[in-house]
């Protein structure tokens, strides 16, 4: 086998933030284009919550089984430039405990595969080789990650907390909002979603950890929308 061969063959095999082993087709970056702007403007509807704001030490967060998660009323909204790592995120919400207004203050990459707070068009979860593996492996639209702040009712009720969010391939299901994962006998390393839906997850975070929470955060308050708007 030549060399440059084997090389590529090396590179095909090895998972990165943009390339996974066994795919079939090739994607443009982004930054190959000559349009690219480097701006999404996305708007996430249908919003649900994993848990509640109040749940006692012992919870499970993440939610792939949909048994603890409730629809909410409101939005999340991001406009952010890609390439500069700028922008803001908001969601705003109803929920039984009040109004609440998560805010992400500044962006910060926390891992090199965050390309600077702000990523578009790489894959993460599961086996990808990047994030964790909370959820399965999909390809990522767009994602951000910082530090930002959240009130209830227009009271500090987080300050300075780890914030993400990420807009995916479909993770749940439609109708029963679960997530199969992990997909047993699945046909091909592609990740246990649907391609043919897409969704955004958001979460905000505390420093501090405890162990008996599933993330082991003290506070991990996880929302997703099964409604994405591009604009």
């Amino acid at each position: 086998m030549k060399a440059s061969t084997f090389l590529l063959a090396l590179l095909i095999s090895q998972a990165t933030p943009r390339q996974q082993p066994g795919a079939d087709i090739t994607l443009y970056a982004p930054e190959d284009h000559d349009l690219y702007d480097g701006r999404f403007i996305i708007t996430g509807g249908g919003l649900h919550h994993v848990g509640t704001l109040e749940d006692a030490p012992g919870w499970n967060h993440i939610g792939n089984d949909a048994r603890n998660v409730r629809a909410v009323s409101g939005t999340a909204e991001i406009d952010v430039d890609e390439r500069a790592n700028t922008g803001t995120f908001v969601a705003r919400m109803t929920l039984p405990e009040g109004e609440l207004v998560i805010e992400l203050e500044r962006f910060h990459e926390f891992s090199p595969c965050q390309d600077g707070g702000v990523a578009a068009y790489i894959y993460e979860h599961g086996d990808a080789g990047c994030g964790d593996t909370n959820w399965p492996k999909t390809f990522i639209f767009l994602a951000g990650w910082g530090f930002g702040k959240a009130t209830l009712d227009g009271e500090t009720l987080y300050e300075d907390y780890q914030i993400h969010f990420m807009v995916t391939q479909g993770m749940r299901d439609r109708e029963t909002l679960k997530v199969d994962y992990p997909l047993l006998n699945k046909k091909s390393r592609a990740g246990a979603v649907n391609p043919g839906a897409m969704q955004m997850d958001f979460f905000i975070r505390s420093p501090e950890n405890d162990e008996r929470n599933n993330p082991g955060r003290k506070v991990f308050d996880h929302f997703f929308a099964m409604e994405v708007t591009w604009k």
